[in-house]
């Protein structure tokens, strides 16, 4: 074996990037584990315990703390710890009318509203059917006449043709998209959220928001689709603001009784001035056991009440005494201590000490290393309390460098804005000795307050500070932001309560660990010692598939569990590939070390086809696909890579090492040692049967769907809200139906069992078009209304709303997936083997599997004790069937190609051609009903343990593992003869 050295070091160095990005699991657990030692039960405490961790150094060997290496660990999904996800969508339709200054033209309105249908109906972008729309209502209209305006005339003159308007609209409409998403991500921060994960998705005016542990769905609403609002403000300086808060402190300590001591603070106060008790109240790094600092946080708490928990900015003074730092920040406090200030602050008794013309406000994000947000007194000048600037002044921002290669924003006022601004910043700059701030305020938090060095006359200010590149293209997004108002909707969200996060990943780890020993007990009782050579090439595998997701910083989800179950059913297959080709040398009479390494050599093109046509099949998937389709495709992916890696290479390396040491080498028993052999079924004679099953079977789900009025859709093809109830009892889903369809106003309320009787999934299409934010209200109301009229304890466990449009969308999607699927690989079967005839014979396989597994599902929906719905699921189900299709007609044509090879010729015709179909067919049935059984076995586990979240979907893979299997003995290699039939050899 060449390249052997190589091998053992890219294996090693693998090893050594998977152990490293696994150990930050393992870090995070053990602190974790000592949270939950310490808190007994108490989440309050647990909570306080990691939050008094965050900026601890737990990996010592890397110097990292719990918050940078709580970063770095595999994210668990919803569906694994519950939350809630979002799809939020930007009004395109209100921004472009924004921009016109929101004209009454009646054409022009009319142009928006049917774009908006069209969009609706699936369209994909809005500008440019917009502009079409308008075209076509006023054809020699000029769009110019709406948008262009002084403020943007560096950008749109106002003899702009149309098309310069279309490409004007098109960036600020991704430019309003970009501000979105950094305006809902502050937004997201400030909720707490712990790892969450948002995405723009490419092409579209959405954004998509994971959210895992979040319950409050009602809260998230609110707070995600309030509109956003960009505000100036002058800024009190701390020593302005420090007397009035030693005012409130000493108020407090007289007011507060001494329950108020926390139960886990270990905040410790020191000794000195008049400001040195205060300087440590706020900056404690780990929750001690230790009752004496414990008393100490308690009595802090009762003599400084405010100051335990907001630290005024103090320095060491040249007298070596603390002194008051000037500037904007007027104190600081960490995360978990942000609303207790805030109750303090909010106190009818204290609020009376606070100026009516001062607020506060927290800075959007923790001092760099910290947990420690600042907090700033803002200025309220107006009578009526409005701040001196809002957002509609900033013409434009943008992010750039200062003359000393520092990372700046630009920022460029209207005409009106800059008149404000100049009055603004000449104020601020008055006096030199004492120049003051200006605070930029989004949703009532600080995202900067730059300090103004002299008065900005002509409204181009440039905003310097200790910014990276990222920080100031945020902050050139968020000045932006104000200006035109684009309303974010929510089209479509996802919530999972925890009982059912936890159920999943009890299910999900069993199915796993059952599915994984499956497979070792199938390789080693089948292939004796060489089975356990697959088994360590199999465990070490996994860990490489663990590690590699988790250097890419993957979400875990349970189609993603999913998926490297699957992956450890197929990565077999290579081995059963290379050991079947070991047992055909070793019937010749060839000795083991040869036998092994022509069944390497031999086996070596049949894996890699077959593997990068899943490969393929797996990108499709990921870029076509969203939410559990982009996980499972993305474990299916590494999953492959790492298999080949593991099961060709390292396995070889195995039995190199075997070999040298002169070990004995099995590749059977007794039991397994003739099986499959001399085997001739006439595969290609019996065809036309094979055709005519599958006929009838299509026919019969034909007929069944119209007889059930077609599909059963799931919320993520037809829209709608589904809900997951569990209840006390077991009730009738006939009866429950009809309660809830007279609430919901005569409206569907489809109802069916999931897994156990008194487990409910209603999904109903209840105002799913209305626009109205309560709508959502509403739709749970009436469900809850219902829901009590039918005697029995409920819980509902998770809640889906998908919108017809971003069902539309799926739906494209899919079938784009599908159709682009077939031609890569058409196209990929023309390439490798030469012959149209095979990649069309592939082709019509793929089309005949979906079309088998569509009439399953509407032959077999209501028979079965569980839903079966055409959802997304589904869909990445179809593909991992035609990828399954592909991998076992691929191996066929390999072995085809082979025996062309080895007869000199470049093909055969007739019934020569029919015996070397059979015989390629015969010679590949082991290695297919092997791989199929092993693949089987593992479905069959994770259908019966994988829980109910899943079992649609393992179904659909069940009955596309037996199509598949049949699909390529008896149609896609069979076909080409029919295709073939008028061809003959050139003499």
């Amino acid at each position: 074996m060449q390249g052997k050295g190589f091998i053992k070091f890219m294996a090693i160095l693998l090893g050594i990037v998977c152990l490293y990005s696994l150990s930050f699991n393992i870090i995070t657990y053990n602190v974790e584990k000592k949270a939950k030692e310490f808190a007994k039960g108490d989440e309050a405490k647990e909570k306080a315990y990691l939050d008094s961790m965050a900026t601890e150094k737990v990996y010592p060997l890397l110097g990292l703390t719990y918050q940078q290496v709580k970063s770095k660990e595999i994210n668990l999904g919803l569906d694994l710890k519950g939350g809630m996800n979002v799809t939020m969508e930007i009004s395109l339709a209100e921004l472009t009318k924004s921009l016109a200054g929101n004209t009454s033209d009646e054409n022009f309105n009319k142009a928006l509203s049917n774009a908006q249908t069209q969009m609706n109906a699936g369209g994909k972008d809005f500008i440019s059917l917009f502009v079409s729309e308008y075209e076509k209502l006023v054809p020699n209209g000029k769009l110019a006449d709406f948008f262009a305006n002084q403020d943007n005339s560096a950008q749109l003159k106002a003899t702009a043709s149309n098309s310069e308007v279309k490409s004007y609209l098109s960036k600020e409409a991704n430019s309003a998209i970009d501000r979105s998403f950094i305006i809902l991500r502050s937004r997201i921060d400030g909720f707490g959220v712990v790892s969450p994960n948002m995405q723009k998705q490419e092409g579209s005016n959405r954004i998509f928001i994971e959210m895992p542990g979040i319950q409050d769905k009602e809260r998230v609403r609110k707070l995600l689709q309030g509109s956003a609002e960009l505000q100036f403000w002058q800024v009190y300086q701390s020593q302005e603001v420090y007397p009035i808060l030693e005012n409130i402190n000493k108020t407090l300590a007289l007011t507060v009784k001494d329950t108020v001591a926390t139960k886990a603070a270990a905040d410790t106060t020191a000794k000195g001035g008049k400001l040195a008790g205060l300087t440590k109240g706020a900056s404690s790094t780990a929750v001690t056991k230790d009752t004496s600092a414990t008393a100490l946080a308690a009595e802090a708490q009762k003599t400084n009440p405010l100051f335990a928990v907001l630290v005024p900015p103090v320095y060491q003074g040249e007298n070596g005494q603390p002194q008051l730092m000037p500037g904007a920040v007027v104190g600081s406090a960490l995360q978990k201590d942000t609303a207790k200030v805030n109750a303090f602050l909010t106190r009818p008794e204290i609020k009376s000490l606070i100026p009516t013309t001062m607020k506060f406000m927290w800075g959007l994000k923790p001092r760099t290393g910290t947990k420690a947000f600042e907090l700033y007194a803002i200025k309220a000048t107006s009578l009526d309390g409005r701040p001196d600037l809002s957002g509609d002044a900033v013409a434009n921002a943008r992010d750039g460098y200062d003359q000393n290669n520092n990372p700046d924003v630009t920022m460029f006022m209207t005409s009106e804005g800059a008149s404000k601004w100049k009055k603004m910043t000449a104020e601020a700059a008055a006096d030199p000795n004492n120049k003051k701030a200006i605070a930029i305020v989004l949703d009532n938090t600080v995202y900067s307050a730059p300090t103004v060095q002299n008065e900005i006359p002509n409204g181009v200010s440039s905003i310097t500070g200790s910014f990276t590149k990222e920080d100031t293209k945020d902050l050139a997004n968020v000045l932006k932001a104000g200006k035109l108002p684009a309303p974010a909707k929510i089209v479509s969200d996802f919530v999972v309560g925890p009982s059912l996060g936890q159920q999943a990943i009890d299910s999900g780890l069993l199915s796993f660990v059952l599915a994984f020993v499956v497979i070792l007990a199938f390789m080693a009782l089948y292939y004796n010692k060489a089975g356990w050579v697959a088994n360590i090439a199999l465990l070490i595998n996994v860990f490489f598939i663990m590690g590699v997701l988790a250097a890419f910083g993957a979400v875990l989800t349970l189609p993603g569990i999913a998926g490297i179950v699957l992956t450890i059913g197929l990565s077999v297959d290579a081995n059963i590939l290379i050991f079947e080709r070991v047992r055909e040398e070793l019937a010749l009479g060839k000795s083991t070390n040869v036998a092994i390494r022509e069944g390497f050599k031999h086996a070596l093109s049949s894996i890699l086809d077959s593997n990068i046509t899943v490969f393929i099949l797996g990108i499709i998937l990921f870029v076509f696909g969203s939410g559990p389709v982009q996980g499972f495709a993305t474990t299916l992916c590494v999953g492959i890579v790492t298999s080949l890696f593991a099961a060709v290479l390292i396995s070889r390396l195995i039995f190199e090492s075997m070999m040298e040491k002169k070990s004995n080498i099995t590749f059977d028993n007794s039991v397994t040692r003739n099986a499959f052999k001399n085997l001739a079924f006439n595969f290609v004679g019996r065809r036309k049967l094979y055709y005519i099953i599958s006929s009838i079977i299509i026919i019969a789900g034909i007929g069944m769907y119209f007889k059930n009025g077609g599909l059963h859709l799931g919320v993520d093809f037809k829209g709608g809200r589904t809900y997951m109830v569990k209840f006390d009892k077991q009730l009738n889903t006939e009866e429950v139906a009809k309660t809830l369809s007279a609430n919901f106003e005569g409206e569907e309320a489809l109802v069916k069992t999931i897994g156990t009787d008194n487990s409910l999934k209603i999904t109903t299409p209840y105002h799913i078009t209305d626009q109205d934010p309560n709508a959502d209200k509403v739709v749970e109301t009436a469900l809850r209304k219902g829901l009590d009229g039918l005697g029995a304890t409920y819980t509902i466990e998770s809640s889906q709303k998908v919108t017809p449009t971003i069902a539309s969308d799926i739906i494209t999607s899919a079938v784009y997936a599908v159709l682009f699927s077939c031609l890569v690989m058409f196209i990929y079967i023309l390439v490798r083997f030469k012959k149209w005839q095979y990649g069309l014979g592939a082709v019509i396989a793929l089309f005949h599997d979906v079309l088998l597994v569509l009439s399953f599902y509407t032959i077999l929906d209501g028979v079965l004790p569980f839903p079966l719905e055409i959802g997304q699921d589904f869909i990445a189900a179809i593909l991992t069937v035609m990828g399954y299709t592909m991998t076992e007609t691929v191996i066929v044509f390999d072995r085809i190609r082979e025996r062309l090879a080895e007869a000199g010729k470049d093909d055969m015709y007739g019934e020569e051609r029919n015996k070397l179909i059979n015989f390629a067919l015969n010679s590949t049935l082991s290695r297919t009903i092997l791989t199929s059984l092993s693949v089987f076995f593992v479905l069959i586990v994770i259908f019966i343990f994988g829980g109910d979240s899943i079992r649609g979907f393992i179904f659909a893979l069940l009955i596309g593992r037996i199509i598949g299997t049949y699909s390529s003995l008896c149609i896609s290699t069979p076909i080409v003869i029919d295709l073939s039939k008028d061809e003959k050899a050139v003499k």
